[in-house]
């Protein structure tokens, strides 16, 4: 049963730029020279188009695995959704996410690839989470008390998500729904960004507005 409430740490786009680069950092002072980059979709898009920057490195391929939906919602079981298309026998490979939170997503996409023959496989991320059971090879911060991280590619999605949250348990105006975004969530939003989320919600069909309250359809 997922919780009703628990921390959430929006990252902005400079200091996930900075995570991306300290991550870069790190792999080039171990001395791995990767053949070809993975980035796990889709969350592993950007930071993998910028570690790939920084390590003047052009092979970049990508793979989609599912574990979370929006808004912290977990699958129940992560899953190769899209696997590769090229061949990676015989390559050294360097497989990036942007986070380990049970590190299953991570686990079963470094198993996967295993199985394709490549000379050795290294993982990282910008952020690691201590609860994970899988340790990445390279990462750009450790994180020791769990929340749930919000990304700048993903913050209008999870901001939905988050949103229909709130208002599955009730109905309630505009004003209502920021304050249970922060008491519920620890999530500061922006009165703008908020309408927007509902407004697609609406388009979706999962909330309906009457006057100034929103409620589930």
């Amino acid at each position: 049963m997922e919780s009703e409430s628990f921390p959430c740490d929006l990252v902005s786009w400079n200091e996930a730029y900075l995570l991306a680069k300290e991550l870069s950092r790190s792999i080039k002072h171990s001395g791995y020279r990767p053949d070809l980059v993975i980035a796990i979709g889709r969350g592993g898009y950007v930071p993998a188009r910028v570690v790939c920057d920084f390590l003047l490195q052009n092979l970049l391929t990508s793979m989609k695995v599912e574990h979370w939906g929006i808004a912290a919602h977990k699958k129940d079981q992560a899953e190769v959704r899209f696997p590769l298309a090229v061949d990676v026998r015989d390559l050294k490979v360097l497989i990036l996410d942007d986070v380990t939170d049970t590190g299953d997503t991570l686990q079963i996409s470094a198993n996967y690839v295993e199985s394709l023959d490549p000379t050795e496989i290294r993982t990282g991320v910008l952020q690691h989470k201590t609860a994970s059971q899988f340790q990445p090879d390279y990462y750009a911060e450790e994180i020791t008390e769990w929340k749930w991280i919000i990304y700048p590619w993903a913050a209008h999605e999870d901001l939905v998500g988050f949103a229909e949250r709130v208002i599955s348990k009730g109905p309630l105006s505009l004003i209502e729904i920021q304050v249970q975004l922060e008491n519920r969530f620890q999530l500061a939003v922006d009165e703008a960004d908020l309408k927007d989320a509902l407004e697609d919600l609406e388009l979706m069909g999962s909330v309906q507005k009457e006057g100034e309250i929103y409620k589930t359809a």
